[in-house]
């Protein structure tokens, strides 16, 4: 009995070895990438799979949203300002056969294209629009990426720049830049204000110009204006027009 156990035991622990390297259970995010004898035979996945032992191999492929934080670059603009720029870039794989066949590494891979491809895009760029129109250079780093990992079997789904460190002494310079721009709007708007004032006076000149009475009615104006003030004494000139009119009027009325 003893001897049949001892000459069955090993048979049965070879079994159950065959069968564990021969069962796999893949989740629903996963894939497996299964080479036969060093060919690639298939993708299979998700749920329970088969293998030959020995024959058969097999690369778990993770298929959910990845994310790589890209280190700061060093990066200098088209104007020559030195920048410090990190982004953070979402991707997955969407062909594991070609994640596995055609790069030995996809994460490092992509990683190392994104910091090249970030310092191309933002070095063709002024200063300004890095700060200003940072939407679109992350969508321009995104498709630029994303074309250039297609043949890896993956997909750049976004990209962030996260941000934009610059020097204290080019700090200052934008400050002075903001302030002087300030300034500038500032005068326009005043001259802007002036050149309506200006021309609100001519066209009230104008029309004083056509009526007579109407001058007399501002004179009048300006007097009961006038009168309103502390001043004890009012020198204001009196128009020989009025004069005129006055002595007429008290003419025909005598």
């Amino acid at each position: 009995m003893l001897a049949q156990l001892s000459f069955y035991l090993p048979i049965v622990i070879l079994l159950v070895v065959f069968i564990a390297a021969a069962i796999k259970i893949l989740r629903e995010y996963e894939r497996g990438v299964v080479f036969t004898l060093g060919r690639f035979s298939g993708v299979k996945g998700p749920g329970l799979i088969l293998l030959i032992p020995l024959v058969q191999q097999m690369v778990r492929t993770d298929l959910r949203t990845l994310v790589l934080d890209v280190p700061s670059q060093d990066v200098i603009s088209r104007d020559n300002v030195s920048v410090k720029v990190n982004a953070v870039i979402y991707f997955r794989v969407v062909e594991p056969e070609k994640a596995v066949i055609q790069v030995a590494d996809f994460m490092a891979a992509t990683g190392q294209l994104a910091q090249t491809t970030l310092r191309s895009v933002l070095g063709k760029h002024d200063l300004d629009e890095m700060l200003a129109e940072r939407e679109k250079l992350n969508s321009d780093i995104q498709e630029i990426l994303d074309s250039q990992t297609d043949a890896w079997g993956i997909k750049v789904a976004n990209v962030e720049i996260k941000h934009v460190d610059i020097s204290e002494s080019m700090v200052r310079v934008i400050a002075r830049q903001a302030e002087a721009e300030r300034e500038r709007r500032a005068k326009v708007i005043n001259a802007e204000g002036e050149l309506q004032a200006a021309q609100k006076l001519l066209e009230a000149a104008e029309i004083i110009g056509q009526r007579p009475e109407a001058m007399q009615l501002r004179y009048l104006g300006t007097l009961t204006s006038i009168a309103t003030q502390n001043s004890s004494t009012i020198v204001f000139p009196f128009p020989l027009d009025m004069m005129k009119g006055m002595f007429a009027s008290a003419g025909r009325q005598g």
